[in-house]
């Protein structure tokens, strides 16, 4: 076995049908492979075009009449509409050890006359027939390659367009005149990573019920300098809004060591003497939480490096985004949370607390910006791949 990269490409309907979590959350808990990179496309007539012309291959143990169905499915359902708008589809690639067969296994194949109930295709997917044997409906879900040939000429097709054809996509969903759509920024944190788990693909499948379009989609690693300025705002907040909190914690303590009580007075001024302190520790853990590494001990000319700890970032579009989404993720603190709610089906306490939401429309332009969710990380993931040597 060897290292490999593969994709798998979820359509226009998965998305379309809020299949987006569910399938997620098959491929990465039990492909066994590394999600390194993820990034939403709006496909040109051109991309189409060029993609379809690959799809029947000798090389893919499925029957000839399905690799034809599914050429004709890229040519029907991934080309613009009739007016012109283009369909929004998700690629998603892994990495490791025999990747595009284990991908190719999760998400499964057709064959007629015979269905099984493991893979991605065998939920999510259909093929019906008539008795006369002509295709009555036909939905793929996710495509993927056979073989390593076959995913490293495919995706390359994919990388060639994923400039002009590929990021945070605009002009993908029709409103009604007069209608306002806001645009909000989800981050799935690092405590979602540690191992290979259903969390990413369960928490979208919470945010599906918002109704929302999911518009731009990144793997990212934030830097120091990015958790800075992204978490700056709350910064003087926890300098001088826990004086409170500072003095209960070192009050308790303190009595406790010495064996008297300590009057009111003296505690307020312990708790504004260390709320600074205790503050800028609490930033720096939140810092180092989302990017590896505390900012004191970061040397500056390091701190743009992106961080080792890995987060999905989501744009989400639609009516009253920001606050339909902050209605599902919950309060910050998941003990706070109502049930049904992601923090408190996932969080542990107000940092490791599952997502980040943008709470208002102006924060989410601010923090958009910085996450930068329409760089082209997944072409610069696969281009390093393949200059190794």
């Amino acid at each position: 076995m060897s290292e490999q990269l593969a994709y798998a490409i979820l359509t226009p309907h998965s998305l379309l049908r809020s299949r987006t979590g569910g399938i997620i959350t098959r491929l990465v808990a039990r492909t066994g492979v590394d999600l390194v990179g993820a990034r939403m496309f709006a496909p040109s007539p051109e991309l189409v075009e060029e993609y379809a012309a690959s799809i029947v291959s000798k090389a893919d143990p499925q029957e000839d009449r399905i690799q034809t169905l599914l050429r004709q499915y890229v040519l029907d359902q991934f080309s613009p509409d009739s007016a012109g708008r283009r369909k929004r589809v998700m690629m998603l690639l892994f990495h490791g050890e025999d990747a595009v067969a284990k991908v190719r296994k999760v998400v499964g194949q057709f064959s007629l006359g015979k269905r099984g109930g493991q893979s991605i295709r065998d939920t999510y997917g259909d093929l019906i027939m008539d008795e006369d044997g002509s295709v009555r409906y036909f939905e793929p879900a996710v495509f993927a390659s056979p073989t390593v040939e076959e995913a490293d000429q495919k995706l390359k097709i994919w990388l060639k367009y994923s400039e002009s054809d590929g990021g945070v996509l605009e002009n993908v969903v029709a409103y009604e005149p007069g209608e306002k759509p806001e645009r909000t920024l989800v981050l799935l944190k690092p405590d979602n990573f540690k191992f290979a788990s259903g969390r990413p693909g369960n928490m979208i499948d919470f945010f599906s019920r918002t109704g929302l379009f999911i518009v731009g989609i990144k793997l990212h690693r934030m830097s120091v300098a990015q958790a800075l300025e992204f978490y700056g705002p709350v910064r003087e907040i926890l300098r001088t809004k826990l004086r409170g909190v500072v003095a209960a914690k070192a009050t308790a303590v303190l009595e406790k060591a010495l064996g008297f009580a300590i009057p009111a007075p003296e505690a307020e001024k312990l708790g504004e003497l260390l709320c600074p302190a205790f503050g800028e520790d609490q930033f720096e853990n939140i810092v180092e939480f989302m990017s590896g590494r505390r900012p004191s001990q970061c040397p500056l000319e390091e701190r743009e490096i992106p961080g080792t700890e890995k987060c999905i970032a989501l744009v989400y579009d639609g009516i009253d985004a920001v606050a339909k989404i902050r209605d599902v993720l919950g309060p910050t603190d998941p003990t706070k949370a109502p049930p049904g709610s992601i923090r408190r089906e996932f969080g542990s306490n107000v940092m490791v607390n599952a997502a980040h939401a943008s709470d208002s429309p102006e924060n989410a332009q601010r923090e958009l910006k910085i996450v930068n969710v329409g760089d082209n990380h997944l072409r610069r993931v696969a281009e390093a791949f393949y200059a190794k040597p």
